[in-house]
């Protein structure tokens, strides 16, 4: 990856927002109506907005260009054939399964191949994943690196998945594995890419015993990028020869669009050649969705999707993108801030145990830093530890700690400016400054699952 300053963005802006910084007394007064969550918040009271990276992009002009020529028939609209282009043109795979969002995609998927009491091996599921797999009274298990849940340790692809593990449990589940899901990149240990070697290994294991592989590529384009940037056998691979090769390795996919395809709604399921799977999703996604030409999306974000597929995998795009990811890390490594690194793609993991080292698990350390970003300067950013990932254990009633406590800064693609992560460092600067009197915060309410979305806290 080329030095920042040595080139400009690939891309001129056409239009701004404007944002508006509330004053301490103000931002003390929303989080705490917020309860101390930060979904909570109203947009317009965040500075900046490092929630997530989903659906937040800047689209491009041709994307825009390309809502006005939205067919909007019911069946057969011709937006749905051009994604279907760009997903045989860039990802190889010949049935498409259109989404409202990536979560109803792995919603279709969980339908159709998980049973009560079954185990869904990954890398590292998210939390979306996560949640399909355990309201199916299932279980989902990581099975990522040891060297992927160390963040000190510098390993190229930290999020590979354990195949001696993975050919353990393979061998002695049989009939109990319905799948194995390959995120890449790996978002919930920092955005760690999966290698190409580890993937196609992978895959032969699947095929082995006879289990479906997919992917979860939401951000895959970004971990083609990383393939070739870390890869030697790659460096003279176009991003999208890369993908081709990767997506080759897997039986179908599931797709949040709003990441790498730079849209702000929108998704897949996809197969790459069994029909049979293809008719059985589309009778599901006419249930939920709508029907198998439009799938719970206008015909316009239809056509969005499909130009971004091609923008998200342009390599000057995608190094001025991560280009900005590190340039904020950079920042925060030379200020002594415990990040996960190498650093990833779509976001900042800074560890929070290390960050934060008397704080107790129990005090939920992650969501308190979180607080304490939006108080210092109205920044918002996620916590993925304790809340995010951890859980009640049924049995017992104790909690379940993850093995990590990060917070997550996921940077928006083509939206702020180098100025804006600035700040952001800044901001962390000064709260590293008084760390010791950073108090913890209790959890008031939880739902059963994906309780961070909606859970309530407060302060200790």
């Amino acid at each position: 990856m080329r030095e920042r300053h040595l080139y400009a963005e690939p891309y001129r802006v056409k239009m701004v927002e404007r944002i508006k910084q509330k004053s301490f007394d103000e931002r003390k007064k929303l989080i705490s109506e917020a309860h101390y969550n930060i979904f909570n918040l109203r947009a317009e009271d965040v500075y900046i907005d490092l929630l997530t990276d989903s659906g937040t992009s800047a689209m491009s002009a041709n994307q825009w260009s390309g809502l006005m020529i939205g067919d909007e028939s019911y069946a057969g609209c011709a937006n749905y054939f051009n994604l279907q282009q760009a997903v045989k043109d860039i990802i190889g795979y010949n049935f498409v399964v259109p989404t409202h969002q990536g979560r109803a995609a792995e919603n279709i998927l969980m339908s159709m191949f998980l049973k009560e009491g079954q185990t869904v091996p990954g890398n590292m599921h998210f939390d979306t994943t996560e949640g399909h797999i355990r309201m199916r009274r299932s279980s989902p298990l990581n099975l990522v690196i040891d060297e992927g849940l160390d963040t000190a340790f510098d390993h190229p692809f930290k999020g590979n998945i354990n195949l001696g593990r993975l050919e353990e449990l393979l061998k002695n589940s049989m009939g109990k594995i319905p799948m194995l899901i390959m995120t890449v990149t790996c978002n919930s240990n920092g955005g760690q890419p999966v290698s190409m070697d580890n993937i196609r290994s992978a895959y032969e294991l699947t095929r082995k015993y006879k289990v479906p592989m997919f992917i979860d590529a939401a951000r895959f384009a970004e971990n083609c990028y990383f393939i070739k940037q870390r890869d030697p056998a790659y460096s003279g691979k176009s991003i999208r020869h890369i993908a081709r090769e990767m997506f080759s390795y897997a039986d179908g996919c599931t797709m949040s669009a709003k990441k790498d395809a730079l849209v702000n709604i929108g998704g897949f399921l996809a197969f790459k050649d069994n029909e049979e799977w293809y008719e059985k999703a589309v009778q599901i996604q006419i249930c939920y969705e709508g029907f198998r030409t439009y799938g719970g999306l206008a015909g316009r974000d239809l056509e969005a999707v499909a130009r971004g597929l091609y923008e998200g995998t342009e390599e000057d795009y995608l190094e001025d993108r991560i280009g900005q990811v590190h340039y904020l890390g950079q920042k925060l490594i030379k200020m002594g801030v415990p990040l996960q690194i190498p650093l990833g793609g779509h976001g900042i993991f800074i560890d929070v145990t290390k960050f934060l080292p008397d704080m107790p698990r129990a005090e939920l350390p992650g969501q308190a830093l979180v607080k304490e970003l939006y108080l210092e300067a109205g920044i918002r950013a996620i916590e993925l530890g304790t809340c995010a990932f951890g859980y009640r254990c049924p049995e017992t009633g104790n909690e379940v700690y993850p093995p990590q406590e990060l917070l997550r800064l996921a940077i928006p693609r083509r939206v702020y400016s180098d100025r804006h992560m600035d700040i952001v460092a800044q901001a962390l600067s000064a709260i590293a400054g008084r760390k010791d009197k950073i108090r913890g915060l209790k959890m008031v309410y939880q739902a059963e699952i994906m309780r961070h979305f909606t859970a309530r806290f407060e302060p200790i």
